[in-house]
């Protein structure tokens, strides 16, 4: 049957652009689109989803206040042209934040984090806020944010991964796959099954680990050929 999912926006046009990235992905299916929150509300009463691609500042009800009302609540993703609410979004355990216009990649990049998580695991703890150079990691009931350029690795630990930086460490319940998929491959590599580097902040590396600072950050027998290819590339 697919992931049923609701579209909940008080702009038309914002609708039809959704409507019609859903029926791009096979596994959406679609079966109601609401022009406000209460009528989603209503609608929820009796009917069960998967998925919410929900707007924030609507008539009636915003889509925040919505969300609160929700007992058990699917997974959501936001859809808004305000930036604003990322934080509170993602303290309410969201799976994204789109910001309109929202291009198809990102609105295939959101779901996909719905499609690949299982039913039994958590919302990600850390998440992907664009178009900016920083990501927010959940820390107890916080939302730390994160400058990128400042990741000098991220660390795998069972259900948690340690996010090292220059001057402090930040462990969050999170699996690493997770954020491999999140952050900007451009510029964030995994090397091993439980470390990811920032490859900006690469100091030497040979073909059975990389250097980073005093770190020594070893290359996982079944990523070296990959990883090899990438650091060789900026060899003069």
């Amino acid at each position: 049957m697919g992931v049923r999912c609701i579209i909940v926006d008080d702009e038309p046009l914002a609708i039809e652009i959704l409507e019609s990235y859903v029926k791009k992905v096979e596994q959406l299916q679609l079966v109601g689109t609401f022009r406000n929150a209460v009528a989603a509300f209503t609608f929820l009463q009796q009917h069960s989803v998967d998925l919410i691609f929900l707007d924030i500042q609507m008539p009636k009800l915003s889509g925040i206040d919505f969300l609160k009302t929700l007992q058990q609540p699917p997974k959501v993703i936001f859809t808004t042209a305000f930036r604003d609410y990322a934080v509170q979004g993602f303290e309410l355990e969201i799976v994204d934040y789109l910001l309109k216009p929202i291009p198809f990649e990102r609105f295939l990049k959101a779901v996909a984090k719905v499609l690949h998580q299982p039913a039994s695991q958590a919302t990600p703890a850390a998440k992907e806020v664009a178009p900016d150079n920083y990501v927010y990691f959940k820390v107890d009931k916080k939302m730390i944010k994160t400058k990128m350029a400042d990741v000098l690795f991220i660390e795998s630990i069972k259900d948690y991964v340690k996010v090292k930086t220059p001057d402090k460490e930040i462990v969050t319940q999170q699996k690493i796959s997770y954020l491999e998929e999140s952050l900007p491959r451009e510029q964030f590599l995994r090397i091993h099954r439980s470390f990811i580097v920032n490859l900006e902040k690469i100091d030497a590396y040979s073909a059975t680990d990389v250097e980073i600072g005093k770190h020594s950050i070893p290359i996982g027998r079944n990523y070296k050929n990959d990883v090899m290819k990438i650091l060789a590339k900026n060899i003069f």
